[in-house]
């Protein structure tokens, strides 16, 4: 067990540690030599077949004298392998570039009571890691301390925003991770937060899986399937003709030609034509053409892949995309646009300046500025992003409102507290304001609202979050001049005024529907793989078609329930499965295999 030691580790401590554990570095994937990338493409069944036929025809050369055959069949095994070793040499020099990573950014630690700035590299287990928003998480670690903390693991399992926390009494249950651990290679979307190293390099969460994911797969690809088919058949069937041919020819001339009673000069040299006759037929029978028609529809399927953005390093790769009979899918920005909006709205309509102000100033987020046409963004927490959005999209500028409401006081959310609050000179009410946004139920409970109007907002919430929506309640309250100027105080005091709610949610890309409609009548499988919650993961294949009424628990489940499962018991859920939920980049790494014994052909994106 890591023990914590607020002054961090001495330099002694730190020697050991890291002669223990090693560097903060995650083995880079051993690429393959020019020379053993080159040996592969000969690797091929036809190649080998062709390879066969020219052998056998050189020695038919240099019996005629005559190498024009044999001097194509080289020609057509030298532009095969030599243009397929080209376009996969290019993808892995391109894919060599895009996986370097920078172990030199530097991180602020604690070590013998100082503060230091240490580049990622030197980060040891037992370090004290200080990390704020903005900032990569260095290594694997422990929380012991964290104020707002909002981690983005899409990186991981592809959700944006992730509360952490070191209070038991608010951890998530269900978390994919647990609520005060964080990962190497996640970013601080917000807060700020101090954490113990448990884990280094290799050790951690993406140094296992950046090891599982450079394994190599013996599982051969259809097309290769196809092609030893195709070349045992080849082989078969010209060694038989060969065969025939040999036995009709010795026969005819033995039993014909009287070839028993020749001197035997003569009947050697006769069976040797034969010999040779009948082995020009198995260098007939081998298409020369077939591996540079297949390599070049390859090549330019790779190129044409490669300018709408998408790199592939081998180029059977692009053949098996065309076989594919299950496609495993993430959910947020593949499914959803990744862009957290306003889908509806239950407000006080009579106090529309206060709404407005109460979103620009009581928020931390900011909108980017974005030409004509160009898709809408923000920098910080989602949530307020989206609020920034819709106030926005009705005419109404942020940052003129937050610039004439000066904040005398703020208290930042977190997941302790559920709500947000900031205390303003508002210029619209004439006098100091305290805006309130939050969890619903924890605002309501803090306004003096009458038990009709809390019931019609409750079922509202409940409806919203059976749609797996993410609901927000805004409230204010007017603050005398002479009261404190405490937001914690002023929120516990109560008597706010209840502005209303929002439901937001990251809506699915609009042609995503259809294309799964057109997967589904294609005969391919779709299944969900996400880090998001059941509720909204069940959710999102219901909008897009996938789950439907039919649909029970045997065709969903989370990743620890399917971590839990046998290997035999796996099996004999994994084609029925539609949506697992709270997955981790192993679980959907088992499932890809599972699904490759069940013989699929699988597909994996997000």
């Amino acid at each position: 067990m890591i023990r914590y030691n607020p002054r961090g580790l001495s330099p002694n401590e730190v020697a050991e540690s890291r002669r223990q554990h090693g560097d903060n570095v995650i083995t880079p994937p051993k690429d393959d030599s020019v020379w053993k990338l080159l040996a592969d493409k000969f690797r091929d069944p036809i190649i080998r077949i062709l390879l066969l036929a020219a052998v056998l025809s050189l020695a038919i050369g240099f019996v005629h004298k005559d190498f024009t055959e044999s001097i194509g069949i080289i020609c057509a095994i030298i532009l095969a392998t030599c243009v397929g070793f080209w376009f996969e040499w290019d993808a892995m020099r391109r894919f060599r570039r895009l996986n370097q990573v920078n172990d030199d950014i530097p991180v602020k630690v604690m070590r013998d009571g100082a503060m230091h700035e240490v580049p990622r590299r030197d980060v040891v287990v037992g370090d004290v890691v200080y990390i704020e928003s903005g900032e990569t998480v260095p290594v694997d670690g422990k929380l012991v301390e964290a104020v707002s903390l909002r981690i983005n693991e899409s990186t991981l399992t592809g959700e944006l925003e992730v509360d952490k926390t070191v209070d038991e009494a608010h951890f998530d249950p269900d978390a994919t991770y647990p609520s005060n651990v964080v990962l190497r290679g996640t970013t601080v979307a917000d807060g700020y937060g101090v954490m113990v190293s448990t884990a280094v390099g290799d050790a951690t969460e993406a140094g296992r899986v950046t090891e599982q994911a450079t394994v190599q797969s013996e599982e051969q690809t259809p097309l290769n399937r196809q092609l030893t088919r195709l070349s045992r058949q080849i082989g078969k069937v010209g060694i038989a003709l060969s065969v025939l041919i040999f036995v009709i020819l010795i026969g005819k001339a033995f039993l014909v030609e009287g070839l028993a009673d020749a001197p035997w000069p003569h009947v050697v040299r006769i069976v040797l034509n034969c010999f040779m006759v009948s082995v020009a037929m198995i260098v007939m029978a081998v298409p020369e053409g077939l591996p540079m028609s297949i390599t070049l529809s390859l090549a330019l399927s790779m190129r044409r892949m490669l300018k709408t953005n998408n790199l592939v390093r081998k180029m059977h790769a692009c053949e098996t995309m065309g076989a594919i009979t299950v496609i495993c899918t993430d959910k947020t920005g593949t499914l959803t646009q990744n862009l957290m909006q306003v889908y509806e709205t239950q407000l006080d309509e009579t106090c529309p300046d206060i709404v407005a102000e109460g979103i620009a100033a009581n928020s931390t987020a900011f909108l980017e500025e974005k030409g004509e046409g160009e898709r809408p963004a923000g920098v910080g927490n989602p949530t307020e992003v989206a609020l920034l959005l819709w106030l926005q999209g009705r005419g109404r500028d942020y940052m003129a409102l937050r610039s004439q409401a000066r904040v005398l006081d703020q208290l930042t959310f977190s997941t302790e507290r559920k709500y947000m609050a900031t205390l303003v000179e508002s210029p619209v009410a004439g006098s100091r304001v305290l805006y309130v946004k939050g969890a619903p139920e924890i605002v309501m409970s803090r306004c003096t609202l009458d038990e009709a109007r809390k019931r019609e907002y409750e079922e509202a919430l409940l409806a919203y979050q059976n749609k797996a929506m993410r609901t927000l309640g805004l409230a204010y309250k007017v603050i005398p001049a002479d009261a404190p100027t405490d937001c914690a105080e002023l929120v516990a005091a109560g008597g706010l005024t209840f502005l209303g709610i929002f439901a937001i949610s990251d809506p699915i890309r609009p042609d995503v529907p259809d294309a799964v409609r057109q997967c589904q009548s294609a005969g391919i499988a779709v299944k969900i793989v996400t880090g998001d919650t059941p509720g909204t993961a069940t959710e999102i294949a219901r909008q897009i078609g996938l789950w439907t009424p039919e649909d029970t628990d045997r065709n969903r489940i989370t990743g620890a329930e399917f971590a839990a499962l046998s290997d035999e018991e796996a099996l004999d859920r994994v084609l029925d499965l539609k949506v697992m939920s709270r997955a981790r980049p192993m679980d959907k790494q088992r499932l890809v295999q599972l699904l490759q014994q069940k013989g699929a052909v699988v597909a994996v994106t997000g």
